[in-house]
C-alpha cells in the first residue's frame, strides 16, 4: 500500500514548529527536532513491504499550499495517510488532514501523536475525515492497518485505534509495546534517503547533528512527562549496545559533515552496565574519535559511568533538575533530592562533561520564595547551560490532570502557544499568574547568561573547541532578543 506520512505545516511564517519536542513550539533557541516517531512508523512499514513517501514541512518552513503542492506531486488517490500532531497545532493538523481528504476522498486518514492518544474521542469529533487515531507508539499500529486496508478486511481488528463507528467512539484492541527494538532499521538510514540534516538544529549539539532513540520507556514517575505518560510507558525497553554503536558507524561513515550524536531517549542512563557497554564499543571502534554526543541522564549518574562516557565521546549530559524545593520535587514525583544535584555537578567537572541543566516553575506548591531557591540553586551549580520555563501541562499527564481539575489551566489547545508560535504560558495558579512565571524565567535567564563570570567560562569553553564556539555563537543569536528585551 502507499503511505505518505506528514508532518504538517503550522505557523511557517514564523519559523520552523518542532512538533516532536516534549514541548511543541517554534522555539526561542531556533531548535528543530527530527520526527523521530513518524520516521520510525515509516521504516516499519517501509521494511514490511509498503511504499511510503514523507514530507516534513516545518523542515523546509513550507505553508499550507506548498505542502499540498509536494502531496499532490507524489500521491495518488488511493492509500493511507499518516499525520503528525502536537497540542497546540492540534486544530490546524485536523484542518489540514480536511484538505487532503477534500483532495483524495478515497484515502484514510489517520492521526498520531501525543495528542490524540491523550484524547482520543475528542480528537476524532473534531472532523469526519478523520477515519481514525493511533493510540501510542504507532509503528506496528501504521503497518498493521495498511496490512489491513490492503486485504480489505475489517479494521476494527486492527490494534491500538481509536475510530467512530455509528456514532459510537470505539477504541480497539491495545497494540503491544514493541519489544525487540533491534528489529527497527536505523533512523539515520532514513534521514540520509528523504532528509536534510542541516534543516535541523538542536541548541545544545554541536551543528549539525542526528537524533536518534536507542531505548523506549521511561522508569520514573515524573509527573509532567508526556512521552512516557502517553506514548511509550515506563517499561524501559532497550536496543543492544551492539545495535546502537552499528548506528554510529553508519553515521560516522555516511554523514560525513555530522558532528555529533543526539540520544533522544528520556533517560539514556537508566540502565548503567548497557551505557558502559556501548561506550566500551564506540572505543573499540574508535568511533569517540570521529563523533561527539549528548544525552538525557538523570542525575543518579555515578562518577564511574562519566567517566566511561567522556572516554567515548560523550560531551554533554541533560538532567531535569526542576527546582531547588525538596517539597516540589516530591510533589511531582521526581523521586530525587537537592543534595544529589551538587554531587552529581561535581562529578560531570571531574569527569569533562559539560552539562545543560533544565529548571521548570509553576509546579504544585511553587511560590515566589520557591521559585527563588530554584534560581540560586541554579546559580551555585553553575552548569554549563540552562533553561527555565513555566509549566506547561499536556493532555494525558498528572500534572494536566491536577491544573485541570482545580481550575488551573487554559483548556483552548490553541493557547499553548504563542500567535507566533513560540511558548505561551497556560496555567496560573493562587499563589503565581502566568505573566509572573513568565516574568520569573526571563529575570532568571538574563541573571545565569548576563553574569561577567559566564561569559568568560563560555569564551574558555569556545577556545578550547571552535565548533562548540560556533554553536553557542549560532544559539546566543537566536537568544539575544530575549536575554536584551
Amino acid at each position: 500500500m502507499d503511505i505518505f506520512f506528514i508532518n504538517p505545516p503550522f505557523k511557517a511564517e514564523y519559523g520552523k514548529f518542532s512538533r516532536e519536542s516534549r514541548s511543541p513550539a517554534i522555539t526561542k533557541s531556533g531548535a528543530l527536532y527530527y520526527p523521530l516517531w513518524l520516521i520510525y512508523a515509516a521504516l516499519y512499514a517501509q521494511k514490511n513491504g509498503h511504499r511510503i513517501e514523507f514530507l516534513d514541512a516545518p523542515a523546509k518552513q513550507m505553508d499550507e499550499e506548498s505542502s499540498l503542492e509536494v502531496i499532490q506531486k507524489c500521491h495518488h488517490d488511493k492509500g493511507l495517510f499518516v499525520v503528525s500532531t502536537s497540542t497546540p497545532s492540534i486544530k490546524s493538523d485536523v484542518a489540514f488532514s480536511e484538505r487532503v481528504k477534500q483532495m483524495y476522498p478515497h484515502t484514510f486518514v489517520l492521526l498520531v501523536g501525543t495528542h490524540p492518544t491523550a484524547c482520543a474521542e475528542e480528537t476524532l469529533r473534531y472532523s469526519d475525515a478523520i477515519d481514525a487515531v493511533a493510540i501510542g507508539e504507532y509503528d506496528c499500529v501504521v503497518t498493521e492497518l495498511a496490512n489491513a486496508l490492503d486485504q480489505k478486511t475489517d479494521i476494527t481488528v486492527v490494534r491500538g485505534l481509536g475510530l467512530i463507528r455509528d456514532g459510537i467512539f470505539v477504541r480497539t484492541e491495545p497494540m503491544p509495546a514493541f519489544r525487540d527494538l533491534d528489529k527497527l532499521p536505523y533512523a539515520s538510514q532514513f534521514i540520509k534517503e528523504h532528509l536534510d540534516v542541516r534543516d535541523y538544529f538542536f541548541a545544545a549539539a554541536t551543528y549539525p547533528s542526528i537524533q536518534i532513540f536507542t531505548g523506549r520507556g521511561c522508569p520514573f514517575r515524573c509527573n509532567f512527562c508526556v512521552y512516557p505518560q502517553t506514548m511509550h510507558g515506563h517499561a524501559f525497553r532497550a536496543r543492544s549496545a551492539a545495535n546502537v554503536v552499528g548506528e554510529f558507524e553508519y553515521i560516522a561513515k555516511h554523514f560525513p559533515d555530522v558532528k555529533e550524536v543526539v540520544i533522544e531517549d528520556d533517560t539514556f542512563t537508566a540502565n548503567k552496565n548497557r551505557v558502559k557497554e556501548i561506550c566500551q564499543l564506540l572505543i573499540e571502534r574508535g568511533l569517540q574519535k570521529r563523533l561527539r554526543w549528548l544525552c538525557n541522564a538523570r542525575v543518579d549518574l555515578d562518577l564511574d559511568t562519566m567517566m566511561a562516557m567522556k572516554a567515548a565521546g560523550c560531551r554533554l549530559i541533560i538532567p531535569g533538575i526542576e527546582s531547588g524545593s525538596q517539597k516540589i520535587l516530591d510533589n511531582i514525583k521526581k523521586g530525587t533530592k537537592v543534595e544529589q544535584f551538587y554531587q552529581y555537578v561535581s562529578n560531570a567537572k571531574k569527569a569533562g562533561l559539560l552539562i545543560h541543566a533544565c529548571y521548570m516553575v509553576g509546579n504544585q506548591g511553587e511560590t515566589k520564595e520557591t521559585m527563588e531557591q530554584t534560581l540560586q540553586l541554579a546559580l551555585k551549580l553553575n552548569t554549563d547551560t540552562a533553561q527555565f520555563f513555566p509549566l506547561i501541562p499536556y493532555p494525558g499527564t498528572e500534572a494536566y490532570n491536577w491544573a485541570r481539575s482545580n481550575g488551573y489551566i487554559e483548556t483552548d489547545y490553541e493557547k499553548y502557544c504563542m500567535p507566533d508560535g513560540t511558548h505561551n504560558t497556560v496555567l496560573s495558579t493562587p499563589e503565581l499568574s502566568a505573566q509572573q512565571m513568565v516574568d520569573f524565567c526571563n529575570m532568571a535567564r538574563k541573571k545565569y547568561y548576563l553574569r561577567p563570570s559566564y561569559f568568560i567560562h563560555r569564551l574558555r569553553v569556545g577556545l578550547k573547541n571552535p565548533d562548540d564556539l560556533k554553536r553557542s555563537i549560532k544559539a546566543f543569536g537566536r537568544l539575544r532578543k530575549y536575554l536584551f528585551h
